[in-house]
């Protein structure tokens, strides 16, 4: 396995993390506990000593199992890491309560890594204004935590406020060859580097679907390659193409993605795809972005709306159903995850948003697209 610097932490981690919140079920939804586990020593056993966990992954049930599967002396060879629940901090003592809960649950005297989770506008101010620098200071000085970084959802203006208001050793971003400008996105990932931050991505694969759900169009561009490689393959080779990437997780599944990926990692030399394979991957991505219903940026100019509807979150699930063909799978999420009165039906075609949309979208319209579709 390949080793890789993480920034100003100065660990090397294994380029191959172990995310650990899509691992296999049993028929109840609980995890299968003895082939996560055997699939989790499998890859520590093979080289990958990043293991990345969180306080609300399956349920609950992940830190617990990271906790008994690191058993047997896994613990020492590995890089831990867990993330604070930002939506469910109400005062300063509640960080303090989940940080020693998560010591608990994983059974360890001290996280390896520890981020602040999913940052975004909202969460930020509620946590700057319960004490988190002072949080993040104590936990480091009493040795609860090793090394301080957060994980990201929002805009890149957001981001590079978060990056400059504190010295933060690491972040994770979702990144891969599709979302250049999602988020904090390609600008914030170099903007990050500058800082020496260790840089982790999530979501190298959407999710798994620039691996399993590939258009026609797509399979045809990976089919003209002279080296012929999977789409997982692909997708995570341009990652670890860049030399400012330290680490990339993945939420394995079964063992047949675990030994693909380990195999995919130990090729993972920075710089070490042709100029004509950087070509192709970038006309995939290019394919990608224009199978797209809605050009929105996620800018969140037309925020708020006067009547709360989700427009950029609207946009963002209809997007990504046209984008992998999957209408169903984008149905189930918009219907789980946007409240009935924050969705496209409730506009009342008031206006404002289109004058404020700098895209110039004729997003009245458009709602009505994404409402025909997923409600």
């Amino acid at each position: 396995m390949i080793l890789r610097k993480m920034g100003k932490t100065g660990e090397e981690v294994s380029a191959l993390g172990f995310g650990c919140m899509r691992l296999p079920t049993l028929q109840d939804g609980k995890i299968d506990l003895p082939e996560a586990t055997k699939m989790l020593r499998f890859a520590i056993d093979n080289g990958v000593n990043y293991v990345d966990t969180a306080w609300g992954y399956h349920n609950g049930e992940s830190e617990p199992f990271v906790g008994e599967a690191l058993k047997d002396g896994y613990r020492e060879r590995v890089h831990l890491a867990t993330k604070l629940p930002s939506w469910l901090i109400k005062t300063r003592e509640d960080m303090d309560h989940y940080l020693d809960e998560q010591l608990k649950r994983l059974q360890t005297d001290s996280i390896d890594f520890y981020l602040i989770h999913a940052l975004n506008r909202r969460f930020w101010k509620n946590l700057k204004e319960n004490d988190l620098f002072d949080f993040m200071d104590k936990a480091l000085e009493q040795g609860k935590i090793k090394h301080i970084g957060f994980s990201f959802h929002d805009t890149l203006e957001v981001f590079k406020e978060i990056v400059d208001s504190y010295n933060w050793e690491f972040c994770q971003i979702q990144y891969n060859y599709v979302d250049l400008k999602y988020q904090a996105g390609a600008e914030g990932l170099r903007y990050t580097s500058e800082k020496n931050m260790g840089i982790v991505i999530m979501e190298p694969l959407r999710g798994g679907r620039l691996a399993n759900r590939v258009p026609p169009e797509v399979a045809d561009l990976w089919n003209s390659a002279r080296k012929k490689r999977t789409p997982a393959q692909w997708a995570l080779r341009w990652l670890w193409n860049d030399p400012e990437i330290g680490v990339v997780l993945s939420g394995m599944s079964n063992m047949e993605q675990v030994k693909e990926n380990i195999e995919t990692a130990k090729r993972a030399v920075p710089e070490s795809l042709t100029p004509e394979e950087l070509d192709l991957v970038a006309e995939v991505g290019r394919v990608y972005r224009s199978r797209t219903g809605v050009g929105c940026t996620g800018c969140n100019y037309c925020m708020p709306c006067p009547n709360n509807v989700f427009i950029p979150t609207a946009f963002e699930f209809y997007n990504v159903a046209l984008m992998f063909d999957d209408a169903k799978e984008a149905k189930k999420n918009y219907n789980l995850f946007v409240k009935e009165e924050n969705r496209a039906s409730k506009c009342i075609e008031c206006g404002k948003c289109e004058e404020l949309c700098p895209q110039r979208i004729p997003i009245i319209e458009k709602l009505k697209e994404v409402k025909a579709l997923l409600e």
